[in-house]
């Protein structure tokens, strides 16, 4: 469908990031919001914890768009995360992604959410894994290999217990990602961990890698949805209950 991270690597955004584009970040408690000119992103927020509505999306959208003077139909495209990460974040995030490109007709790229934390790996670490906190005791976990193009999905995304997890870690590969705030007493310590500043994507990874990857269709704009692999908390309940 054109929105898998498999071709995250380096280098600089590609000549389709021209234009004015607004990047999406809403995976983790708090949103972040891009505006990207050119191939570079030149504005960047974080907004706080408790302002993950569509309005208050809206509301910061409307001020970079005011500030240079632009309007929604002055688009070229719309990045978007797609997770993993928090379920009402990534849905609050791909529909305001979705109703920019329907309304104006701009392009929409979703970009995996892991693929942006490996893009921020340090230069020394040639195998990832990257790890957010799926609850119940389990993890999200999936590991990337440094190419000569740059890192590329070594296996798809998954969900396992973390002590299935564990014994993946072997081989000297890096570990990165929300979840190593919460496994860090449990990761082994010979694995080297990625600075606590690069675990939580940017939006200047997310436009990186969104330089790499095809915009999506009208028809997979439609049917876009959140890379969660599980029902929402309320799903999750009702099946147990």
């Amino acid at each position: 469908m054109g929105i898998l991270g498999a071709r995250a690597g380096g280098g600089s955004p590609s000549d389709q990031m021209d234009g004015n584009w607004l990047v999406l970040e809403t995976s983790g408690r708090a949103a972040k919001l891009g505006f990207a000119r050119g191939g570079a992103i030149v504005r960047a927020v974080q907004l706080d914890d408790a302002r993950r509505h569509a309005r208050d999306l809206a509301a910061t959208v409307d001020g970079f768009l005011k500030a240079d003077g632009l309007t929604p139909r002055d688009l070229t495209g719309v990045v978007v995360s797609r997770g993993p990460g928090s379920y009402t974040g990534l849905r609050v995030g791909l529909i305001s992604a979705k109703v920019l490109a329907y309304a104006t007709g701009c392009q929409l790229i979703a970009v995996d959410t892991f693929a942006a934390v490996a893009e921020q790996a340090p230069a020394e670490a040639q195998k990832l894994w990257v790890i957010a906190d799926a609850l119940q005791g389990q993890v999200y976990a999936q590991r990337f290999d440094r190419t000569a193009t740059g890192w590329v999905p070594f296996q798809e995304l998954r969900i396992v217990t973390v002590d299935e997890y564990l014994p993946w870690l072997a081989g000297g590969a890096w570990v990165s990602g929300p979840g190593v705030k919460v496994y860090d007493a449990r990761i082994p310590a010979d694995c080297p961990r990625a600075a606590e500043a690069d675990r939580e994507p940017r939006v200047e990874s997310l436009f990186a890698v969104a330089s790499r990857v095809p915009p999506l269709s009208r028809e997979e704009v439609f049917a876009l949805e959140p890379l969660y692999l599980r029902g929402s908390s309320a799903e999750e309940k009702a099946k147990s209950g």
